[in-house]
């Protein structure tokens, strides 16, 4: 059985990585000249190519992962082919590397699925393969292995470490996590994610330890709290005693301190550099934009339908709105003031009317001030399918972990951009439980609808601007 999934795993990575190449090739000779963030990211390669490591361009907002790595993959190609010219470092060969980073996203997921679902004997090779593929091509991350962008790299690097985490090798994955943040900066929230699983695990292992004592068998090995009140001051009061107890502290650190090692060095380098972002801050400035985490939960309700929609999820929402209408009064309520009193909007959203999230901000909450708010009952709802699908097959304090690095990823970025949406999605995606096959090749339809659509938009709905003479192009 395992070998016969390595030949349809096997066949199927060079079947992704032939589309990838084709597909490559056809953006490349539609699009020659780089373009949007390529004309900062491919001329700071180029440089670096030649050897120019200390010429740096201020607008550039990233450390220099993806250059780093662009020339330790294209400097032993040059040796051994003997490459000279214009073809070194080109538009070209930079662009192909994010599409050989795609093929290692592929397979990093496909361990990771194992890693996580292969216990369960109920699953087949198919339903591992078709997951990690499906994820592999999910549309914001697939459009980028195409460009010299840091996404696909970021993503790699961070899969990487997450990976290293759940084989318990913690200094590998912090070693692996330094070179995450070198792609981007808030990549240091899932090295902390990484760190916090370990801590979730040690809180799992406590608590069932209590619940043993307790002569309480209805969760041995996790920790489930009804959405209560009571509840609520229950977890409350496990995390203020495993907090305060010396032994728990130090058997966390004891494991930990690879993780708090990097995010020491990240402290020492926000203060020699006075902040995170390395050159234009002026447009990365961090605020409480706390509806960002809302459209995440929006989006991510979108890209799971296949696997999340079914009725009696709904009916569940329905009996628990029924059951606690006063909760559900009171997250109302608040994310109606977190709309009203939080909402920031950047002015690249309202400027730039080649990336798709402008054309959303146009149509849907621009087109009367209410809208912003009639849209309140669809977070709450995209929110409680997000924790209930979440819960069914992780424990409480690992949802807390996760919670809490979304919040610290999404909320204090001031623009609305998709491709700060990639991780959190993945990661969300790869601990939901293995769906059916149906329910796959569902899924792995949709991705490829959104993206062959937005990959001819992209190639033959180009346009122009008025005062220029450049050719414009949709994109994420």
């Amino acid at each position: 059985m395992e070998l016969f999934e390595g030949y349809i795993f096997t066949a199927l990575c060079s079947t992704n990585f032939l589309i990838s190449c084709l597909l490559f090739s056809k953006i490349t000779r539609e699009q020659r000249e780089p373009y949007m963030d390529e004309i900062f990211h491919i001329p700071q390669a180029q440089k670096y190519c030649e050897g120019k490591f200390y010429e740096w361009d201020p607008m550039i907002t990233t450390l220099p992962g993806l250059y780093l790595a662009s020339v330790g993959l294209i400097q032993p190609v040059v040796w051994l082919a003997d490459l000279t010219g214009k073809v070194v470092c080109s538009s070209a060969m930079l662009r192909f590397i994010n599409t050989l980073f795609n093929c290692g996203n592929l397979y990093l997921l496909y361990l990771i699925v194992c890693k996580l679902h292969l216990k369960d004997k109920s699953h087949t090779a198919w339903q591992r393969v078709l997951t990690a593929l499906s994820l592999s091509s999910f549309p914001v991350l697939y459009f980028f292995t195409f460009l010299y962008y840091t996404d696909a790299g970021s993503t790699f690097f961070t899969l990487f470490t997450y990976l290293m985490t759940l084989y318990s090798s913690h200094k590998a994955a912090a070693m692996l996590g330094v070179c995450a943040i070198l792609f981007r900066q808030t990549n240091l929230v899932w090295v902390g994610f990484c760190a916090g699983t370990v801590v979730a695990q040690k809180m799992d292992e406590v608590w069932a330890a209590e619940q043993t004592k307790k002569r309480d068998q209805r969760s041995p090995t996790a920790c489930h709290v009804p959405l209560s009140i009571a509840g609520t001051k229950r977890l409350a009061r496990f995390l203020w005693e495993f907090a305060s107890a010396t032994t728990n502290v130090k058997a966390v650190v004891a494991v930990t301190w690879p993780y708090l090692m990097v995010a020491g060095g990240f402290a020492g380098f926000v203060v020699w550099n006075r902040g995170i972002v390395v050159g234009d801050r002026s447009s990365h400035e961090a605020c409480l934009n706390f509806p960002q985490l809302f459209y995440f939960l929006s989006f991510t309700l979108l890209f799971s339908l296949p696997l999340t929609l079914c009725h009696k999820r709904a009916l569940r929402f329905l009996q628990s709105l029924r059951r606690q209408p006063l909760l559900y009064f009171a997250l109302t309520a608040l994310t109606l003031l977190l709309v009203w009193r939080f909402t920031h909007v950047h002015k690249y959203l309202l400027a730039d009317n080649r990336h798709f999230p402008f054309y959303m901000w146009q149509r849907v909450y621009q087109r009367h001030e209410l809208v912003r708010y009639l849209l309140v009952p669809g977070y709450v709802f995209a929110a409680w399918t997000f924790l209930d699908t979440l819960l069914r097959g992780r424990s409480l304090f690992w949802v807390l972990a996760f919670c809490v690095c979304l919040v610290a990823s999404t909320v204090p970025q001031k623009l609305l951009e998709f491709r700060y949406f990639i991780m959190p999605y993945l990661l969300y995606r790869l601990h939901l439980p293995l769906a059916p096959v149906p329910r796959l090749l569902l899924e792995a339809g949709l991705y490829t609808v959104v993206n062959g659509a937005t990959i001819y938009v992209f190639l033959h709905r180009s346009f122009q601007w008025p005062e220029s003479t450049d050719v414009q192009r949709f994109m994420w």
